[in-house]
């Protein structure tokens, strides 16, 4: 993919695709920040305000084609595996701001 079909994928998976699919199934995060939250993470390795500069909108546009590559591939992941992958993901993501991780049900 090059990088606007890149951009295109990481907006319909994370601000549409993983939302709808976590409200319907019930899954730990549902909110489309949440999932972006969560997936910016774990593309810069730890909390992406830490990386990428909080002020420029969307924060995903800042990531490099690497990163973005790999953003879009873990929203994949999540939409294949659902909330098993996704309460690990959201897990570490927590972790890199010192909360501690939702519990379970």
């Amino acid at each position: 993919m090059n990088r606007e079909q890149l951009l295109a994928r990481y907006r319909e998976l994370v601000l549409h695709r993983l939302p709808d699919r976590a409200r319907a199934e019930g899954w730990v995060v549902t909110a489309d920040h949440c999932f972006g939250r969560i997936v910016l993470d774990h593309a810069v390795g730890g909390c992406w305000y830490d990386v990428l500069d909080r002020r420029r909108s969307p924060a995903f546009a800042e990531l490099d084609d690497i990163r973005l590559t790999a953003a879009v591939q873990l929203a994949e992941r999540i939409d294949a595996d659902g909330d098993v992958l996704l309460r690990a993901l959201d897990a570490q993501s927590l972790a890199w701001r010192g909360k501690p991780a939702k519990r379970t049900r």
